[in-house]
Protein backbone atom coordinates (compact mmCIF):
# COMPACT_ATOMS: atom_id res chain seq x y z
CA UNK A 1 0.00 0.00 0.00
CA UNK A 2 1.42 3.39 -1.23
CA UNK A 3 -0.23 6.32 0.99
CA UNK A 4 1.14 9.68 -0.44
CA UNK A 5 2.10 11.99 2.23
CA UNK A 6 2.35 15.39 1.21
CA UNK A 7 4.21 17.80 4.18
CA UNK A 8 4.25 21.81 3.59
CA UNK A 9 6.98 22.72 5.54
CA UNK A 10 9.90 23.41 3.66
CA UNK A 11 8.15 22.36 0.55
CA UNK A 12 9.18 18.76 0.68
CA UNK A 13 6.87 16.11 -0.43
CA UNK A 14 7.53 12.48 1.14
CA UNK A 15 5.88 9.30 0.06
CA UNK A 16 5.15 7.00 2.99
CA UNK A 17 5.21 3.40 1.86
CA UNK A 18 3.59 0.48 4.68
CA UNK A 19 3.46 -3.14 4.71
CA UNK A 20 0.34 -4.71 4.64
CA UNK A 21 -1.01 -6.51 7.94
CA UNK A 22 -1.83 -9.51 8.10
CA UNK A 23 -5.01 -10.66 9.24
CA UNK A 24 -4.64 -13.01 12.23
CA UNK A 25 -7.12 -14.95 14.49
CA UNK A 26 -7.57 -14.29 18.36
CA UNK A 27 -6.20 -17.64 18.99
CA UNK A 28 -2.63 -16.64 16.37
CA UNK A 29 -2.42 -13.46 18.45
CA UNK A 30 -2.74 -15.43 21.79
CA UNK A 31 0.08 -17.33 20.79
CA UNK A 32 2.32 -15.12 19.72
CA UNK A 33 2.48 -13.23 22.64
CA UNK A 34 2.88 -16.15 24.90
CA UNK A 35 5.54 -17.38 22.01
CA UNK A 36 7.89 -13.99 22.51
CA UNK A 37 9.59 -12.77 25.95
CA UNK A 38 10.39 -14.63 28.97
CA UNK A 39 8.31 -17.62 28.47
CA UNK A 40 7.29 -19.39 31.92
CA UNK A 41 6.82 -16.98 34.81
CA UNK A 42 8.94 -17.67 37.83
CA UNK A 43 7.11 -19.79 40.12
CA UNK A 44 7.62 -18.90 44.30
CA UNK A 45 8.94 -21.27 46.27
CA UNK A 46 7.03 -22.13 49.39
CA UNK A 47 9.66 -21.65 51.91
CA UNK A 48 10.99 -23.69 54.77
CA UNK A 49 8.32 -24.89 57.07
CA UNK A 50 9.78 -25.19 60.46
CA UNK A 51 8.43 -28.64 62.78
CA UNK A 52 5.51 -28.21 64.53
CA UNK A 53 7.22 -29.10 68.51
CA UNK A 54 5.13 -31.57 69.90
CA UNK A 55 5.87 -30.98 73.72
CA UNK A 56 4.11 -31.87 76.76
CA UNK A 57 1.98 -29.70 78.95
CA UNK A 58 2.08 -31.69 81.94
CA UNK A 59 4.57 -33.91 83.98
CA UNK A 60 4.75 -37.58 83.68
CA UNK A 61 6.63 -40.14 86.27
CA UNK A 62 9.42 -40.47 83.92
CA UNK A 63 9.65 -36.60 82.90
CA UNK A 64 9.47 -35.45 86.62
CA UNK A 65 11.69 -37.47 87.64
CA UNK A 66 14.43 -36.86 84.82
CA UNK A 67 13.69 -33.32 85.74
CA UNK A 68 14.96 -34.00 89.52
CA UNK A 69 18.13 -35.83 88.40
CA UNK A 70 19.14 -33.72 85.15
CA UNK A 71 18.24 -30.41 85.76
CA UNK A 72 19.91 -29.48 89.43
CA UNK A 73 23.36 -30.68 87.60
CA UNK A 74 22.65 -28.49 84.64
CA UNK A 75 25.37 -24.90 85.14
CA UNK A 76 23.25 -22.86 83.37
CA UNK A 77 19.08 -23.23 83.74
CA UNK A 78 16.83 -21.61 82.07
CA UNK A 79 13.26 -22.05 80.49
CA UNK A 80 14.27 -22.20 78.07
CA UNK A 81 16.76 -24.87 78.26
CA UNK A 82 14.73 -27.27 80.40
CA UNK A 83 11.99 -27.21 77.83
CA UNK A 84 14.47 -28.21 75.13
CA UNK A 85 15.98 -30.94 76.64
CA UNK A 86 12.40 -32.42 78.51
CA UNK A 87 10.66 -31.83 75.78
CA UNK A 88 7.84 -29.67 77.72
CA UNK A 89 6.26 -26.42 77.42
CA UNK A 90 7.49 -23.05 78.10
CA UNK A 91 4.71 -22.68 81.05
CA UNK A 92 5.51 -26.11 82.64
CA UNK A 93 9.32 -25.21 82.69
CA UNK A 94 8.96 -22.03 84.45
CA UNK A 95 6.64 -23.87 86.97
CA UNK A 96 9.25 -26.69 87.61
CA UNK A 97 11.81 -23.95 87.98
CA UNK A 98 9.73 -22.80 90.67
CA UNK A 99 9.58 -26.01 92.14
CA UNK A 100 13.05 -26.70 92.35
CA UNK A 101 14.22 -23.38 93.56
CA UNK A 102 12.02 -23.58 96.83
CA UNK A 103 13.50 -27.10 97.57
CA UNK A 104 17.00 -25.75 97.15
CA UNK A 105 18.07 -27.66 94.20
CA UNK A 106 18.70 -24.75 92.01
CA UNK A 107 19.92 -20.81 92.40
CA UNK A 108 19.10 -17.94 91.02
CA UNK A 109 21.31 -15.75 88.91
CA UNK A 110 19.14 -13.28 87.85
CA UNK A 111 15.07 -13.23 87.31
CA UNK A 112 13.53 -11.00 84.59
CA UNK A 113 9.75 -11.44 83.57
CA UNK A 114 10.54 -11.98 80.26
CA UNK A 115 13.49 -14.87 81.26
CA UNK A 116 14.84 -16.47 84.64
CA UNK A 117 18.38 -17.81 84.86
CA UNK A 118 19.48 -19.96 87.50
CA UNK A 119 22.75 -21.77 88.57
CA UNK A 120 22.67 -24.93 90.42
CA UNK A 121 23.13 -25.09 93.86
CA UNK A 122 26.37 -24.93 95.54
CA UNK A 123 27.57 -24.10 98.96
CA UNK A 124 27.52 -20.46 99.39
CA UNK A 125 30.16 -20.55 102.14
CA UNK A 126 32.37 -22.16 99.98
CA UNK A 127 32.31 -19.53 97.33
CA UNK A 128 32.85 -16.78 99.52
Amino acid sequence: LIIPLVLCCACVCFTVTMAKTELKSKAAKAKAAMGGGKGKKKKWSKGRAREKLVNAVLFDKKTFDRLLKEVPKMKLITPSAVAERLKINGSLARRALKHLLKENLIRTVSYHSAQGIYTRATNVEAEA
